[in-house]
């Protein structure tokens, strides 16, 4: 088994007055060797954006860009047309491929908003871009592991250009679970949302993350309630 542990101290910061980042892997001003991608996730950039802020209209090529809004509520435009606003529970899928301009605003005047954006390299460079978004239900993943993106077009998932899974879990204090790699050349990065668990020989606290490969199975401990955020991508040459 092979591992690495990011820990949420260690990651790249970001102060705009009006952003606050945190990026696990090297992103913008951010630059470490060590800390490019891990096999074909790469970018995980934990945001909060204060009220009536965002990002202006900027542009996106062949790239799988996924935001989870973990607090608040996170508006979008594109120059498609479209105009959504991302809830919490809510997670939003954009396949960028030929090329995509959109922009993202606190749907608040007054409240942060808290959200995770990340990037995994495509399986298929300049599809045609698209964007899907799904509301999931919380209780769906008490003390278990919910599937909300996958390769597949299923019922009740969003899906990617990419063999990738996305998984969440909210896991009560004492609780247990095991990982696994969804199939051959796959490795696992479990990203620590909040809580503090026990992976392996290692403790991780909220906004800690590890990535595994070449293992079959790792036992996951909760030490105190926990959730968790579960990316199985390609471990990329």
């Amino acid at each position: 088994m092979k591992q690495i542990i990011h820990r949420a101290a260690d990651r790249g910061f970001a102060d705009h007055g009006w952003l606050k980042s945190h990026h696990t892997f090297s992103f913008a001003n951010y630059y470490n060797p060590e800390m490019i991608h891990f096999g074909a996730l790469r970018v995980l950039n934990d945001d909060w954006v204060k009220g009536g802020m965002g990002f202006g209209s900027h542009p996106h090529d062949n790239m799988e860009i996924v935001s989870i809004v973990l607090n608040g509520a996170l508006a979008h435009k594109d120059n498609t047309g479209r105009d959504k606003v991302i809830q919490t529970n809510e997670i939003q899928i954009m396949s960028a491929g030929t090329g995509m301009v959109h922009s993202e605003f606190n749907a608040s005047k007054t409240e942060d908003v808290n959200f995770l954006q990340i990037w995994v390299f495509p399986k298929h460079r300049n599809v045609h871009p698209r964007y899907d978004q799904l509301a999931f239900d919380p209780q769906d993943r008490h003390n278990k592991m919910q599937v909300v993106i996958s390769p597949e077009q299923k019922e009740g998932q969003l899906w990617l250009h990419q063999d990738a899974w996305f998984s969440l879990g909210n896991f009560d204090a004492g609780q247990q679970f095991t990982i696994a790699p969804k199939q051959a050349g796959i490795g696992s990065y479990l990203f620590l949302i909040s809580g503090e668990a026990k992976v392996g020989d290692d403790i991780l606290q909220a906004k800690d993350a590890i990535g595994i490969s070449d293992y079959q199975q790792l036992e996951i401990e909760v030490n105190k309630s926990a959730e968790f955020l579960l990316i199985d991508v390609p471990m990329l040459q």
